[in-house]
């Protein structure tokens, strides 16, 4: 678990193919600047519940 701010809820970091948990959690606060999750995660999130619309 990997806390991207302070006062926010962890999100859950698993090592995956060719990276390491240290990478990934690098990789995972690179990529959450503004919010809790990464930007990555939050696109696919909006364009999934924009297709369900």
């Amino acid at each position: 678990m990997l806390r991207t701010q302070d006062g926010v809820k962890p999100v859950f970091v698993s090592v995956g193919h060719r990276i390491d948990l240290d990478n990934a959690c690098a990789l995972t606060l690179r990529l959450a600047t503004r919010f809790r999750l990464p930007e990555t995660t939050r696109a696919a999130d909006r364009m999934c519940r924009d297709l369900l619309r």
